[in-house]
């Protein structure tokens, strides 16, 4: 019975291991003071002001309540959808760090100068890490676009 008892706690011990690594490795896409915000948007793509995101490459600020800190980036690419957090993922937060969309093409942190590619977020200078997304569900019927985390 004692036997079963320790058992019992190394596995539990070893699990608890585990899940801490694993849960950590959402923060280790940004730097340690991302801000945390409730993100809950639901966008009707059929109204006028959601118009770019019908094509791939089309993009779109949103800044409202429960969209982040600083809102988001919401592009269309050929598969989906990708759901951008705009703060800077590699500097933590001040007044410059608030990423932009250039030339239609890439996003920009006006502090230093990173890019990434618009349609997929890779790094392409300064920058190590991606920026932040978010999961989405799209229903093509109702044509909503639903971002959470």
């Amino acid at each position: 019975m004692k036997s079963n008892f320790w058992r019992v706690l190394f596995l539990l011990l070893i699990t608890s291991f585990f899940l801490n690594t694993s849960s950590c490795s959402d923060r280790s896409e940004t730097v340690n003071c991302f801000p945390a915000a409730p993100i809950n948007v639901v966008l009707n793509l059929s109204l006028p002001a959601y118009f770019n995101l019908q094509n791939v490459g089309g993009w779109v600020y949103v800044n409202e309540q429960q969209a982040g800190t600083r809102g988001l980036i919401i592009v269309r690419t050929t598969t989906g959808f990708k759901v951008y957090d705009r703060n800077a993922p590699h500097l933590c937060p001040d007044a410059d760090t608030t990423l932009s969309v250039e030339n239609n093409i890439k996003m920009i942190c006006p502090k230093d100068g990173a890019e990434w590619i618009l349609l997929t977020g890779e790094p392409l200078n300064s920058a190590t890490v991606p920026p932040k997304t978010y999961p989405y569900n799209y229903d093509s019927g109702s044509n909503l676009l639903s971002v959470y985390y």
